[in-house]
C-alpha cells in the first residue's frame, strides 16, 4: 500500500513539474531597442523593409546584403546610415536567421515599405517598457525599483497608509 502511495505522489509531482515547465515564458524586453515596436515580449529579429536589412535583438547586430553576400555588423554601412529607425516600419521575425529566407520576407512584407504607423517603445507609457535602458521613463522607474526593491513598499504603501488613516477618520466622524 505504501508503495502505491509513493508512486501516486511521485506521478503527481512529475505532472505538476511538467505543467510548470510548459508555462515558462521567454521575455527579452530589456534587450529590445527603444525604436522597436510595442506589443512584443520577445523578439529575435526585426526585418527593416525600407532598407531590406535585419536587426538581431539578442546579438545587437545588423544583417544586410552587400557585394553579393550577407554581412553583419554592430552598425549599418555608410550607404544605409541615414535610415530613420523611429519612423520606419519594423516586422518582428522570430526566426534564427531570417536573412537566409530573405526572398520570402521581402515578398511578404514589401507593402510595409514607407509605412509610418507603428507605435515605438520610446513613445509608450506602458510601464513594462520602462525597464529598457534608453526609455524616457527608465530613470524614474529605476529610482522606484531602488526605493522599494520592486515590491511597491515605498510610494504605494505610503499612499495606502494615508488612505486608511483618512478612512478611519471618516468612520470615527460617522459614528459621532
Amino acid at each position: 500500500m505504501r508503495y502505491y502511495f509513493v508512486l501516486i505522489i511521485t506521478l503527481c509531482l512529475l505532472d505538476i513539474s511538467n505543467t510548470l515547465n510548459a508555462q515558462v515564458k521567454i521575455i527579452n524586453l530589456e534587450s529590445q531597442p527603444i525604436w522597436g515596436p510595442t506589443g512584443y515580449n520577445y523578439v529575435e529579429n526585426y526585418h527593416l523593409p525600407d532598407i531590406d536589412a535585419y536587426y538581431n535583438v539578442p546579438q545587437h547586430r545588423y544583417y544586410y546584403y552587400n557585394n553579393g553576400s550577407w554581412r553583419n555588423s554592430s552598425y549599418l554601412p555608410v550607404s544605409l546610415i541615414n535610415h530613420d529607425y523611429y519612423n520606419s516600419y519594423k516586422v518582428v521575425v522570430n526566426e534564427k536567421e531570417p536573412w537566409r529566407n530573405h526572398k520570402i520576407y521581402k515578398d511578404k512584407y514589401h507593402t510595409y515599405k514607407g509605412r509610418y504607423d507603428q507605435q515605438m517603445i520610446w513613445a509608450s507609457s506602458d510601464e513594462k517598457y520602462f525597464v529598457i535602458k534608453n526609455h524616457p521613463q527608465h530613470k524614474n522607474w529605476l529610482k522606484q525599483q531602488n526605493h522599494d526593491n520592486g515590491k511597491h513598499k515605498g510610494w504605494y504603501k505610503e499612499n495606502e497608509s494615508k488612505k486608511s488613516q483618512s478612512d478611519n477618520k471618516q468612520k470615527s466622524k460617522d459614528k459621532k
